[in-house]
C-alpha cells in the first residue's frame, strides 16, 4: 500500500507532463523558404529546439511561426547565425543550411 501511492502521485505527475507539453513541443506555424529553381517549401508546426539541416539550397526565410528561429549558414547549427522574429523574413539573398525553431 505504501509503494502504490507514490507511484500513483509519480504516474499522475508524467501524464499531466505530458499532456501539457504537447502544443509546446512545436512552434506552431509554416516555415517558408526559397530552393532550387525558385521553388517554395515549407514546413507546418515545426518541431522546437532540434536543428534541422536542408537537404538542398535553402535561401530567404520566412518565419510565419508563433516563436523565434535561428538559420545558421552551415550544417548541424553551425556558422554565421540570423535570428528571425515570429512574423518577419530575412531577404531573398540569405542563404542557410540549417534552422533551429524555439532556440534557447
Amino acid at each position: 500500500m505504501r509503494l502504490c501511492r507514490p507511484l500513483a502521485v509519480a504516474l499522475g505527475g508524467l501524464a499531466l507532463t505530458v499532456l501539457t507539453m504537447g502544443p509546446a513541443a512545436a512552434a506552431q506555424g509554416t516555415f517558408v523558404w526559397v530552393g532550387p529553381k525558385g521553388k517554395a517549401y515549407a514546413i507546418q508546426n515545426p518541431p522546437d529546439r532540434k536543428c534541422l539541416d536542408m537537404a538542398q539550397e535553402a535561401r530567404g526565410p520566412q518565419n510565419s511561426t508563433k516563436k523565434a528561429l535561428v538559420v545558421y549558414s552551415k550544417a548541424k547549427c553551425k556558422g554565421t547565425a540570423r535570428r528571425i522574429a515570429p512574423g518577419h523574413s530575412a531577404p531573398g539573398s540569405v542563404h542557410f543550411a540549417s534552422v533551429v525553431f524555439n532556440p534557447r
